[in-house]
């Protein structure tokens, strides 16, 4: 067996100003590109000397020369996209990273503009722009939640909706909700952190808290949907996974003109009890080929969190396809 042979690369900063930028704090980005990518970088002034295997050193050559050519732009990167380049390269998709960063969602309430990261949230938020209803399933940590969120508030601020609705069924994930204090509401709210941490990031806490006194924003469980019309509004359904086929389909049926919903989940963490069939599940066979609705699936692939989590979500992905 040929032993593979090492090779060397250099990646030169044009400009000096922007090493810090390209490196991150303590090199943290160039440690990135070195896991992920099985290489060694050492920095040498404004030179990046890469170590490894041939294609692998290209690779991260490549990686570099994106991620530099984003700073040109005057676009500061981050963790998630260095590692969106990272995975691009090793699925030989890295030509269309540069698109990424053509086009914003929004500003959030830092004024920092929020983009899609992967091919994964393109094609999501392509969907939601074409379709009245979009599927966003997959596994935690792929931005399904804070995609559609921004999206709504978009929606709102165009003057396309007038209102936006949050929901979620009441399901536990191996707690006890009755125990809990307050109605079925105050219930659930805990459990809807992630849409209100969304909300908070995007528009600020006080636009927030003003815009739901007011009922423009709704924050709600989804037994709350039962019996209305949702017009003019941008609705999304979180944790969709632990809703039962009739739930579902009551939620779908509450669709108004002038309106969207975005319906998001992940199949492989289902809190029903009694192994009751999921309403997510049967959505997807009863709904893959009916006109102006979308499914978009995301993989491990897609995570934009710490590159250690996409791997837990492989191993646990590889457990459960051998019991």
């Amino acid at each position: 067996m040929t032993e593979a042979v090492n090779t060397e690369r250099t990646f030169e900063v044009l400009d000096a100003g922007k090493t810090a930028g390209l490196v991150g704090a303590n090199d943290q980005y160039l440690t990135l590109i070195e896991e992920g990518l099985s290489v060694v970088l050492n920095l040498f002034g404004t030179n990046i000397k890469i170590t490894g295997e041939q294609p692998k050193v290209d690779q991260s050559y490549q990686v570099l020369d994106n991620l530099y050519q984003v700073l040109e732009k005057g676009i500061s990167i981050s963790n998630a996209d260095v590692i969106s380049a990272i995975k691009m390269a090793t699925k030989g998709t890295l030509e269309y990273f540069q698109d990424f960063y053509d086009q914003e969602i929004i500003k959030d309430a830092r004024h920092r503009v929020i983009r899609v990261k992967n091919m994964g949230q393109r094609r999501y938020v392509d969907s939601i722009d074409h379709n009245d209803i979009t599927f966003g399933i997959g596994p935690a940590g792929t931005g399904k939640t804070y995609i559609a969120v921004a999206k709504a508030v978009l929606a709102m601020k165009k003057g396309q909706v007038q209102r936006l609705i949050l929901t979620r069924p009441a399901v536990e994930a191996g707690e006890n909700l009755g125990f809990l204090p307050g109605d079925l509401k105050d219930k659930v709210d805990p459990y809807l952190r992630p849409v209100y941490d969304a909300l908070y990031n995007i528009m600020g806490t006080d636009q927030t808290n003003r815009l739901v006194d007011r009922g423009l924003i709704e924050i709600a469980p989804l037994a709350y949907m039962r019996g209305r019309t949702l017009e003019e509004a941008f609705v999304i359904l979180d944790e969709a996974q632990n809703t039962t086929p009739a739930q579902m389909k009551m939620f779908l049926t509450r669709l108004g003109f002038e309106s969207k919903m975005v319906i998001n989940g992940d199949i492989t963490q289902i809190d029903l009890p009694h192994n009751q069939k999921s309403g997510l599940i049967e959505a997807q066979q009863i709904l893959k080929n009916i006109d102006h609705i979308g499914f978009v699936n995301f993989t491990a692939n897609d995570v934009v969190r710490h590159p250690v989590v996409a791997s837990i979500i492989d191993a646990y992905a590889r457990q459960n396809k051998q019991a």
